[in-house]
């Protein structure tokens, strides 16, 4: 299977660790050049750089940028065009996920999670169309989704969960819209991961979790990695709108 992404580049928010690393390192595997955004972890973001340049020889940098703000997302983008002269990729994986239930959430917080988690993408990918637009060439975009965004949370994930569902959502619209100038918009879904954030709570339970999955086990991140490196290669050419269910058969859509 030929995916043709070598001398790309990709911007990947939030590539500093778990999901976000994984993905930057296997688009640089592929010989794709990374723009890893960061907001707060300027030290992780700087190794994962220098990992990427050890291992796989390509183009990477780290840029500092709120991607919930307007000017934060322009000034992502305006650096990485003046450094690799295009973006061909963008992955929205940038997000937060506070836990308290409805009942004792204050509207802030609530706020907070749908500026981050969906503004968030509906900025970069405004961003990114009309950079595509403004080239003449086609592009993709890959969306961090979740399976919550389809079966919930009732253990205080609902702001997320909702930011998720509108992520999703935006992802078919925004592909509709676009297809026209050859970018293609998808989204991947998640399920269960083993991460630095989830490695304390798994390892204590984790014949609890799995047992919750289908395939029986927590997903890898390099495992949900490898999708959206199929969808942003040609090998996905025929695929735009989608969002592709990566639960272990937790969601099963």
């Amino acid at each position: 299977m030929e995916l043709n992404l070598k001398g790309k580049t990709a911007i990947v928010t939030g590539g500093t660790r778990g999901l976000g690393k994984a993905i930057s390192l296997a688009l640089a595997k592929e010989g794709v050049n990374i723009v890893v955004n960061y907001n707060s972890r300027s030290k992780t973001a700087d190794e994962t750089v220098s990992e990427i340049k050890d291992k796989y020889k390509v183009g990477a940098m780290s840029l500092k940028a709120d991607i919930s703000s307007e000017e934060g997302v322009k000034n992502l983008f305006s650096e990485a065009l003046s450094k690799f002269g295009g973006v061909d990729i963008l992955v929205n994986n940038a997000g937060t996920c506070p836990i308290r239930l409805i009942k004792d959430t204050p509207l802030e917080e609530w706020e907070n999670t749908i500026r981050i988690n969906l503004t968030g993408v509906f900025l970069t990918c405004r961003q990114m169309v009309n950079s595509l637009i403004k080239r003449g060439t086609g592009g993709k975009i890959i969306n961090i989704a979740s399976q919550a965004a389809y079966n919930g949370s009732a253990r205080g994930k609902t702001p997320y969960s909702s930011s998720k569902g509108g992520v999703v959502s935006f992802t078919t619209s925004l592909a509709k819209e676009v297809a026209q100038y050859d970018i293609r918009v998808n989204g991947v879904a998640p399920g269960m991961m083993y991460t630095e954030m989830t490695k304390s709570v798994l390892d204590a339970e984790r014949d609890k979790y799995n047992k919750q999955i289908p395939i029986g086990r927590i997903a890898e991140v390099e495992e949900v990695a490898n999708v959206v490196t199929f969808l942003a290669g040609d090998a996905s050419s025929y695929i735009t709108g989608a969002t592709v269910d990566v639960s272990g058969g937790v969601t099963g859509r």
